[in-house]
């Protein structure tokens, strides 16, 4: 099977629809309409214009294009906020973007992850020997 291009949208919760539940997707989705609960993936979530979601998000990019966002969010590769976007929550990603006009309620933290650091900085695993 040949790989999707990056642009291409694998699911979409579309406007007037609400969801209720745990949402696990591989690709990108994007959520237009109503959403609560818990959402997991290793690829791309977009909050679309006029999209609520009541969520702690966790994933590897996430692009809010205007909706609002209450809950955590954990974007392992990188977080953006356009305007008029809300988000009311922690977040936590190595990449952070916010435009001016966004609405954003809460801490946020930049860790670079264990697969970013140089092999240098990285703790020794236990029952291995670092070399200097």
């Amino acid at each position: 099977m040949d790989a999707l291009p990056a642009t291409e949208i694998t699911a979409l919760l579309g406007r007037g629809t609400r969801f209720e539940g745990k949402l696990y997707f591989e690709g990108r989705v994007r959520i237009d309409g109503v959403f609560k609960g818990e959402i997991k993936s290793d690829d791309t979530l977009i909050i679309g214009d006029g999209a609520e979601v009541h969520a702690e998000i966790d994933v590897a990019t996430v692009i809010v294009r205007g909706g609002a966002v209450h809950g955590n969010v954990r974007a392992s590769q990188a977080l953006e906020i356009h305007s008029p976007g809300k988000l009311i929550g922690n977040i936590s990603s190595p990449s952070i973007f916010i435009e001016r006009g966004v609405e954003f309620q809460g801490s946020c933290r930049m860790d670079v992850t264990e697969d970013d650091k140089p092999a240098d900085a990285r703790p020794a695993r236990e029952g291995v020997t670092a070399r200097a």
